[in-house]
């Protein structure tokens, strides 16, 4: 046989040879609990799809509803509140998104059998407010509970408390294990009240947990809550008994969690377009250092005058400190010093020093005097000698930085 015969032969039967395709097993709907007439008994409904059942909860609120201080129509006022201010910020949401209050209980805090129980969704309407609560009716109906969120269909605007650290990794988490049969889950905006609320009440609430959140600020008390931590065992005794009376809590608690995200909402919306001044310096300074921070330098300088304007000095010390920052980066030097000195009352260490080495900068650099720029250096050293809660080598490296400053301007103030 020929050379080309033989490789002829051998293509044959290469293409004769087909690959075995290893087909996916088609999903198996798990059996529905024994408990589906009593949980329904309790208000509940049963919605069936591809993946299983799911227990469901529909709570409508009106406009005029209130939760603590407010009621949720001032929702709206807040978004129209952001659309006219015209700013950019990683608050703001407006019209134009689909908004949806996210929150959920599982049944721990970490490790990969953790499960979603529950799921809930606080969406506005034109006209009202809609709670809607999913409920995971066993284990093995997990998936029926991940399709039923709908978060496959078309991207949100999710609004959570922790939800960026906790909620949403936790939903992806799951959501990946039953990849193969669910639809792909969309990418959503994601607005992380949590992180506003350490934005603006740093230094203020000594804890951000929701509860000291809405007693402190949103002006409502929880009566006949249950503590978080026991949700995951009030969720595993209803599964295995069927009792669902228990768990009704775990689902008012739940509810009260998203009310409470709508009213921070509204109240934090207050604080940071309104200038609200009935606040603690600390937080209105924090909000000026925020708009600070995102570069609306006119919104900064409003919320730290707000400070400088109504505090003593010490209270506003803080604010007079990235007072002068903002008046530093415009070019007016007159008036960053005079912040900077009236800032020295009531600072960390650390901020003490970045003002004495600011005031030092600004003397030398810009007006030129430096026998007043080492006057300020000298302090801002004499600072660092007698600090005790310096580490030993960065001491050193702080004292040698700040050594060569001096040398600089004693040899200026020579010439």
């Amino acid at each position: 046989m020929s050379y080309e015969n033989k490789i002829m032969q051998l293509k044959k039967m290469l293409g004769s040879k087909k690959e075995k395709v290893k087909e996916e097993p088609a999903f198996k709907k798990p059996p529905k609990p024994f408990y589906i007439k009593d949980w329904e008994n309790f208000g509940l409904s049963v919605v069936e799809n591809d993946f299983g059942v799911v227990f469901k909860r529909v709570v409508t609120y009106q406009l005029n509803y209130k939760h603590g201080f407010y009621e949720l129509g001032e929702f709206f006022h807040s978004i129209e509140k952001w659309e006219n201010s015209k700013l950019e910020h990683p608050f703001s949401l407006s019209f134009d998104e689909e908004i949806l209050f996210f929150d959920t209980e599982t049944t721990g805090l970490k490790g990969v059998g953790t499960q979603i129980f529950l799921i809930g969704l606080l969406e506005a309407r034109d006209d009202c407010f809609t709670l809607t609560q999913y409920v995971l009716a066993d284990p093995s109906n997990e998936a029926a509970l991940l399709f039923e969120s709908r978060f496959w269909e078309k991207p949100k605007t999710i609004v959570t408390y922790n939800g960026k650290s906790f909620d949403w990794p936790q939903l992806e988490s799951r959501w990946t294990l039953h990849r193969k049969h669910l639809p792909k889950l969309k990418t959503h905006k994601q607005v992380d009240l949590l992180h506003s609320s350490k934005r603006i009440w740093k230094n203020n609430l000594e804890k951000l947990k929701l509860t000291i959140v809405e007693e402190e600020k949103l002006g409502f008390k929880r009566q006949g809550d249950i503590p978080g931590f026991l949700a995951p065992i009030i969720y595993a005794d209803a599964v295995k008994s069927g009792h669902i009376e228990t768990l009704m809590k775990v689902l008012y608690h739940n509810e009260w969690d998203l009310l409470s995200l709508i009213t921070l909402y509204i109240h934090s919306t207050n604080i940071l377009v309104d200038s609200i001044i009935d606040e603690a310096a600390t937080t209105i300074t924090n909000v000026g250092k925020w708009y600070g921070d995102l570069k609306h330098t006119s919104e900064s300088e409003q919320f730290l005058r707000t400070v400088t304007e109504n505090f003593d000095e010490q209270e506003a010390s803080l604010a007079y400190f990235f007072l002068a920052i903002e008046q530093k980066r415009k070019g007016e030097f007159e008036e960053s010093v005079s912040s900077f000195k009236k800032s020295l009352t009531n600072l960390s260490l650390k901020k003490q020093l970045k003002a004495y080495e600011q005031i030092a900068i600004v003397y030398e650099h810009q007006f030129k005097k430096f026998d007043i720029a080492l006057e300020y250096a000298l302090q801002g050293i004499q600072l660092i000698e007698k600090a005790t809660c310096i580490d030993p080598t960065q001491k050193m490296k702080l004292i040698e930085r700040w050594e060569k400053r001096i040398q600089r301007l004693e040899n200026k103030n020579i010439s």
